[in-house]
């Protein structure tokens, strides 16, 4: 195990970087091919620890698959009654919110015996509200060791009917509702409490279900009607696309340092709400032109924002690095749910923000960033959490270049990351 990558300082950055699948779209691909009609070829498919968990579970459980071109094509037979597992089993999902939540809604649908546990972080992650929402529908569903967490312990019961979910903390519950409603045996209606967060993920939800030929109504993200009953269909083959929030570093690193930079994979056509992050760059100065799957950033003089990020929280990390290299003071708002990531992202952003040097306040749900005059050398913490390394990374682009612990931790979405951004850097 790499204990710490040194990078020193680059001097300039130019290149094309072809975009590894979306972590998002991959694992909820397997999950739908697996509880469609037929089989289901999937291209693209990101080869990464959250993934594997998923295929790990859906293999536990019963389901046929086989991966080909180094894991990046998986042919997987859909039979949704294999989700009804008839002994005890335990399932460990590492630190994978999207194979946690959805699993645990797909078992809530047939009477099972099923533990779902995860790492100390995962076990630390609210869940409660997914709880919740389950048990009004009729899931029979037991905490193991600390209330409104996992590890917890599935039943089955559910079948639909109507239920009220607070939206306020993870998009990831209003998906795995979405993803179970259509096999329930009553329709389902699902109002949301509070403000829905990362409602760009929950359109890319619903554009997938689409595809599996199931169709949900919603009225502006407050309401949502789903028809029970139902089943999905395989859509032969599908192309997963690039991954839009890694995407964001290598855009970004352009920016700052370019040259330019195209990544393919993502681009106008384009289901992810992370490819946003183009448009934000474009506002603090970086010149950017777009394809139908690809995106160009330019380097520009870039200066300060202030905005609501709370559509891309992933994405807004990187801005966040982006504002050392920028005029003013910028300023992150409306990001509450980076408490409940891979780490609490805001402490940890603000404790890694100050050994550089940045001027940083911390609020409940905000943050304020002004770059530094001087950039300190700095050994960076990653808490085991991919998007800090990943993010942190772009201090190479500075004149001291940067530390970065544990790098291995990006093997969760993108293990291959390092490796692409070197071929970028030129010095």
């Amino acid at each position: 195990m790499q204990k710490f990558l040194q990078m020193k300082p680059v001097s300039y950055i130019d290149g094309v970087i072809n975009l590894p699948g979306s972590k998002s779209i991959s694992n909820r691909a397997l999950l739908l091919s697996s509880l469609a009609n037929g089989v289901t070829t999937l291209h693209n498919l990101l080869d990464s620890e959250d993934t594997q968990y998923m295929l790990s579970a859906l293999k536990k459980i019963g389901i046929f698959y086989s991966l080909s071109d180094g894991n990046k094509i998986c042919h997987i037979t859909g039979n949704h009654q294999s989700f009804k597992v008839s002994n005890s089993i335990s399932l460990f999902l590492g630190n994978a919110g999207t194979a946690m939540r959805p699993l645990l809604s797909v078992f809530s649908l047939y009477k099972n015996d099923v533990i779902l546990t995860g790492n100390n972080r995962m076990n630390e992650r609210p869940i409660k509200h997914l709880v919740n929402a389950l048990q009004q529908g009729g899931a029979i569903i037991e905490y193991k060791n600390n209330l409104g967490y996992p590890p917890i312990l599935i039943k089955g019961g559910f079948i639909g009917g109507s239920i009220i979910l607070n939206g306020t903390i993870s998009s990831q519950f209003l998906t795995s509702l979405l993803i179970v409603a259509p096999l329930a045996i009553k329709n389902t209606t699902i109002f949301i409490k509070g403000n829905l967060v990362s409602k760009p993920y929950i359109d890319i939800t619903i554009n997938l279900i689409k595809l599996f030929g199931v169709y949900i109504k919603h009225d502006t993200y407050s309401v949502f009607y789903i028809e029970g009953n139902q089943e999905y269909q395989t859509p032969g083959n599908y192309t997963i696309e690039g991954d839009a929030s890694s995407a964001s570093y290598f855009l970004a690193a352009s920016a700052i340092k370019g040259g330019s930079v195209k990544v393919i994979g993502v681009g106008k056509k384009s289901i992810q709400g992370d490819v946003k992050f183009a448009s934000v760059l474009e506002k603090m100065g970086a010149i950017i032109n777009w394809g139908d799957s690809f995106i160009i950033s330019t380097k520009n003089t870039l200066t300060a924002i202030d905005l609501d990020m709370n559509d891309i929280p992933d994405a807004a990390m990187t801005v966040a690095i982006v504002a050392l290299f920028s005029k003013g003071t910028t300023i992150i708002r409306n990001i509450y749910n980076w408490r409940v990531k891979e780490t609490d992202r805001l402490s940890a952003m603000t404790n890694e923000l100050k050994k550089v040097g940045a001027i940083v306040k911390e609020g409940k749900d905000f943050l304020s960033i002004t770059p530094p005059n001087n950039f300190n050398f700095s050994e960076i913490n990653t808490y085991n959490d991919h998007r800090m390394a990943m993010c942190f990374s772009l201090l190479c682009l500075s004149d001291v270049g940067v530390k970065i612990m544990d790098p291995n931790c990006v093997i969760k979405t993108y293990p291959e990351y390092f490796q692409d951004f070197l071929t970028i850097c030129k010095n």
